[in-house]
């Protein structure tokens, strides 16, 4: 059969055709351009007037009568005023054209760049969130990352702030170990330099990954509003306590989520350790928790490493002693072993005849120890016996006796700290920069958070008993009598520390109270025991 020629407009008038099309689209592109000022203000008149009609029918009906009225009102007041119908429709038009004018979309969705980055990840995450013999995979090579990635969040610039992961049910999220390969993977790969969160919610298969901003460091030392028994140790985030302390941030007070320690017979960490490394501010949260002390009781300052760190303490009202040698620090420690059984006794012979526990026995004692390996290392070197033995007695009975033990070391010699030491300071502190292995030894279990490379002063985790790790921001104490400290800082760990004693008080030898002591208890033994 033989084919048909193709009409000739078909055949030779396809050159026509794309020129005319091409001339209608310029002209209608001309057209719109010339005519886009009527269409915006059309557009907003429409739009004005749909406002009208919405603001009419919400006026009620008893108020419809008045407000027709006014509006009458001022179309003849504008009328009647020269050039007024000309002024009103040019701001009649105004409005139009501002109403009507087109807005730039709201993006809903990642860019070219945040997509390439979610893409990143994705693909970052598919040898471990996958498997052969999976037949449905969440994550396989070339897969789109938009079915296990949630919900997410980027920063500024462009890094991702906020991210939640589905990941398959078989994958081993209960083991440390797995966990801990995805984190490190996240932390990588979304960028360094910043502190992540990851919470894993294994019942879900869910994991939420965020950037967590810096804790303030503005918070210094002061008179926090705590009940009697409790230690302000420092703050932390909004949503990691339930518990709110009002402070004094700059010209402002506000709300400020503490991390509160309990002290006394009722507590279960009666003893606190604090382990960081030079300069984390392990001194700074030492001063800190002696100047709460001393709004309810006595505190004694032993300080291991001799360089005069508590010297603004000596002298003052409910500071029995503040000692830097080898020999006044035994000697300390042997009064405050005796004086933590004398109070056993007392309150013992109280309860059996039926009285009050006498009031010196209920006032809280406090022994704070800075740095003792260091007075072990002197004790051995002088053949003496090791601080660390004459704290068994207020770190195993100081419960009951109102006596507190709280003691800082370095990370290098926290192997020399006894079994007792570590049993029974269950009230832990971190500062400083430190590994994720570092924490966990001290802590008992690891953060929730990555630490990152640069820390200010004061900065780490806590962990009281069994509870969860807190991050953690000690409040600016620094010592008074340091150079480097600023005029206002000065003033304020001045005037938070009690007035000086008097003259004969603040000269009287402590081994002769010791002595004393020592006789007294001597003698309720030998009365116990007739």
């Amino acid at each position: 059969m033989a084919r048909r020629p193709l009409p000739r407009i078909l055949s030779s008038g396809s050159a026509s055709i794309t020129r005319s099309r091409e001339i209608a689209r310029t002209a209608a592109d001309s057209a719109i351009d010339v005519l886009h000022p009527l269409i915006t203000i059309t557009r907003g008149l429409r739009l004005l007037a749909g406002a009208g009609r919405q603001k009419w029918a919400a006026t009620p009906k008893d108020r419809r009568g008045p407000t027709l009225f006014l509006v009458a009102a001022c179309v003849l007041v504008v009328a009647l005023i020269p050039y007024g119908s000309f002024m009103a429709l040019v701001t009649v038009m105004c409005a139009a054209a501002r109403k009507g004018r087109e807005r730039s979309p709201v993006r809903t969705g990642p860019n070219e760049a945040e997509t390439g980055r979610l893409q990143a990840l994705y693909d970052a995450l598919v040898p471990y969130f996958s498997t052969a013999d999976d037949p449905s995979p969440l994550f396989v090579h070339g897969g789109d990352w938009d079915q296990v990635f949630s919900d997410y969040e980027f920063d500024g610039d462009g890094r991702v702030s906020r991210l939640r992961v589905t990941y398959p049910a078989y994958f081993t999220d209960s083991e440390a170990a797995s966990r801990a390969r995805i984190e490190q993977l996240l932390h990588a790969k979304s960028g360094r330099g910043r502190e992540y969160r990851f919470s894993w919610d294994e019942e879900g298969n869910q994991l939420v990954m965020s950037v967590l901003g810096a804790l303030p460091t503005s918070i210094t030392a002061q008179h926090f509003v705590t009940a009697p028994g409790e230690t302000v140790l420092g703050f932390t985030d909004d949503d990691a306590v339930q518990r709110t302390v009002p402070v004094s941030d700059g010209d402002g007070t506000r709300d400020a989520p503490g991390v509160v320690w309990r002290t006394g017979a009722r507590t279960t960490e009666p003893h606190l350790l604090i382990a960081g490394q030079p300069g984390s501010g392990t001194t700074t949260l030492m001063r800190s928790i002696a100047l709460q002390a001393l709004q309810q009781g006595d505190i004694l300052i032993i300080e291991g490493s001799g360089i005069g760190e508590y010297a603004c303490f000596n002298g003052r009202e409910g500071v029995l002693a503040v000692e830097c040698g080898p020999a006044g620090a035994l000697a300390t420690l042997e009064w405050a072993a005796q004086e933590t059984e004398r109070r056993l006794i007392e309150a013992s012979r109280a309860r059996q005849s039926g009285y009050a526990v006498p009031k010196d026995t209920r006032r809280p004692l406090w022994i704070l120890l800075d740095r003792p390996s260091v007075l072990g290392h002197l004790a051995a070197v002088g053949g003496g016996p090791d601080p660390q033995e004459l704290l068994q007695v207020p770190l195993r009975h100081g419960r009951a006796a109102n006596v507190t033990v709280v003691m800082t070391e370095q990370f290098d010699s926290l192997d020399g700290l006894s079994d007792t030491v570590r049993t029974h300071t269950r009230a832990r502190v971190v500062l400083g920069h430190c590994s994720p292995v570092q924490i966990e030894s001290v802590l008992g279990l690891e953060p929730h958070t990555t630490p990152t490379p640069d820390v200010p002063p004061g900065r780490g985790y806590a962990r009281l008993g069994a509870g969860p790790v807190l991050r953690i921001q000690v409040p600016a104490t620094p010592d008074p009598y340091d150079d480097t400290t600023s005029e206002a800082q000065r003033r304020t760990v001045l005037g938070l520390l009690p007035e000086r004693r008097t003259a004969i008080e603040a000269t009287a030898p402590a081994p002769v109270a010791a002595e004393t002591v020592t006789a007294s208890v001597a003698l309720e033994s030998v009365a116990v025991s007739d």
